[in-house]
Order: C-alpha cells, then structure tokens, then sequence
C-alpha cells in the first residue's frame, strides 16, 4: 500500500514539473509527421496519441527507449529522449481532448 501510494506522489511531482508547452514544440519535431500535429494519425498503422492517459504514455517511451519495446521507427525516436522530454511529451499528449460521438 505504501509503494503505491509512493509511486503516486512520484507521480504526481513528475507530472508537475512537466511542460506542456515544451511537449507541444518537441512533438511538432519529432512525431506529428507519424502521429499527426495533433496526435491524431492519418496512418492506419499509427495509434492516435491524443488523449491517452499520461500514465501509459510515459511508460511506452521509457520502453521504447529502453529497448523493452521494440519498434523501428519508435525504438530510435525515444533514444535520445531525457526523462523530461517524455514528461513533456506525455503531458502534451494527454491535454488533448478528444469526444466520442456514436452513430
């Protein structure tokens, strides 16, 4: 319970000091041209980053980055990444609204 509570309030400091602004200027270099300008991507072979949880995000490139996943294009992307590079990009992501409309 405690280690959970912990790695919450890790958590909650990383996100914090994560600069959305930052994320924006770093995304339109290294990602909208997969992604999308605004994670949104026109690749059927591309997920949409927009709106995905910060949590998840941070936790795929540190993998990417890593080598824990492996993806060609990815695994060089998220390399040369500082851990606030992803704070910034996560965040980023994870400030766009998205809204589902059914049919």
């Amino acid at each position: 319970m405690l280690a959970g509570v912990s790695l919450g309030l890790l958590l909650v400091a990383a996100t914090a000091q994560a600069d959305v602004a930052a994320g924006k200027a770093r995304a339109a270099m290294a990602c909208a041209v997969c992604h999308g300008p605004q994670g949104l991507s026109m690749q059927p072979n591309v997920p949409h980053l927009a709106g995905q949880p910060e949590i998840y995000l941070v936790e795929q490139l540190r993998n990417y980055r890593s080598g824990k996943r492996h993806h060609e294009v990815m695994s060089v992307i998220a390399k040369p990444l500082s851990d606030q590079d992803i704070q910034n990009l996560a965040q980023w992501y994870a400030s766009l609204q998205l809204s589902v409309q059914e049919p």
